[in-house]
């Protein structure tokens, strides 16, 4: 059903400007009364940042910025569901147009600058959600006129400690002037101590969420060895890796590849998979990832857990592949635990790290 229903929407949603078939989806979503997702396979929970995920496929923060259709996602049978960013107070984001389908290449483009509702908005909306139970984590940011942009991420630890799985602290948006500044040490060994004492303050209240730092494609080794060595230091519970890049392969072939922003898709893989790597091998076990970039079938997500990450995220493949992706993926991965014999993901996990490393 999910597979006709995707094919049957894709050249109306294609007729209409990207991110109006964004919101349209939305909104279908919202109104469309969905059957819950059938269980996935077993053998493919497991138990991360202390949380029991049913599967390791996750819905990638951007698609439901205001946290509009959590339940719904969680009804196509993403194990999870990030929702964001969210920011503390309401800003536009970036002019439009500001999302740009690359077809040819199938990957996407965007420029949002974290437009977003605003906390209360988007908090009220978590907390009388109705939908089914669920892991959602939530992406916080920072406002672009914020003088202290440390605050804005404490804040928002504040604002939805009630409500939250886990949160991620988004610093890798490529569309906030100056956002990636807080990768440099000083600026994130600071943040993060804010972060985490904010957290560590509603943990009584609140109970423990775990805390995920999502970082750029677009790091150097050096770079990466300093943002693990303060994460390791201060003791987050994961990374996500990563975000969109703004480096622009010369074999993309879409004219709006030429738009500035952050790309995402399926030219992303590689490269953010090479970074996942990196980071699984200088982590050394002491916190799991999430890998996140080019996911768009089993194949590609089978391949981030050999890199290295626990869990995966995607969310451009779902425009080319439809909403039945997820379940394809799952039972793919199923599939693969069963060709090899194995009784569960644990063993995949990091195996072929250094191959995708170098």
């Amino acid at each position: 059903m999910m597979r006709f229903l995707g094919a049957l929407s894709r050249p109306f949603l294609f007729a209409m400007d990207p991110e109006d078939a964004h919101a349209a989806t939305i909104k279908a979503l919202r109104l469309t009364p969905l059957p819950a997702a059938a269980p996935a396979d077993e053998r493919l929970a497991s138990n991360v940042f202390g949380l029991r995920f049913p599967n390791p496929v996750g819905m990638a923060a951007g698609f439901d910025k205001g946290a509009d259709v959590p339940g719904a996602l969680l009804r196509l049978g993403f194990g999870f569901v990030e929702i964001g960013t969210v920011t503390p107070a309401p800003q536009p984001g970036n002019p439009r147009p500001r999302l740009f389908r690359l077809v040819e290449d199938e990957a996407v483009v965007n420029r949002f600058g974290f437009n977003s509702e605003g906390h209360e908005v988007v908090h009220d909306r978590l907390r009388k959600r109705a939908g089914p139970k669920g892991i959602i984590g939530v992406n916080v940011g920072a406002n672009k006129d914020a003088f202290d942009r440390g605050a804005d991420y404490v804040s928002g630890i504040a604002a939805f400690a009630d409500v939250a799985s886990y949160f991620a602290i988004n610093i890798s948006s490529p569309n906030t002037p100056g956002l990636r500044d807080l990768q440099q040490a000083a600026a994130l060994d600071d943040l993060l101590a804010r972060v985490l004492d904010a957290r560590d303050r509603s943990h009584e209240r609140y109970g423990r969420k775990p805390v995920l730092l999502k970082i750029a494609p677009d790091l150097d080794e050096a770079e990466l060895d300093d943002i693990v060595a303060v994460s390791r230091a201060r003791g987050i519970d994961g990374m996500i890796v990563s975000n969109t890049t703004i480096a622009r392969s010369p074999l993309l072939i879409s004219p709006q590849a030429r738009e500035s922003g952050g790309l995402s898709g399926k030219p992303l893989f590689a490269a953010s998979t090479r970074v996942l790597a990196q980071t699984y091998q200088r982590v050394e076990g002491q916190f799991p990832l999430v890998g996140v970039g080019g996911v768009q079938d089993a194949e590609t997500a089978f391949s981030k857990l050999e890199a290295g990450a626990s869990l995966i995220q995607l969310y451009s493949a779902l425009v080319y592949h439809g909403p039945n992706l997820v379940a394809e993926i799952n039972k793919g991965l199923a599939q693969q635990l069963e060709a090899e014999g194995l009784a569960d993901l644990s063993a995949v996990i990091g195996r072929k790290a250094g191959q995708w490393a170098a």
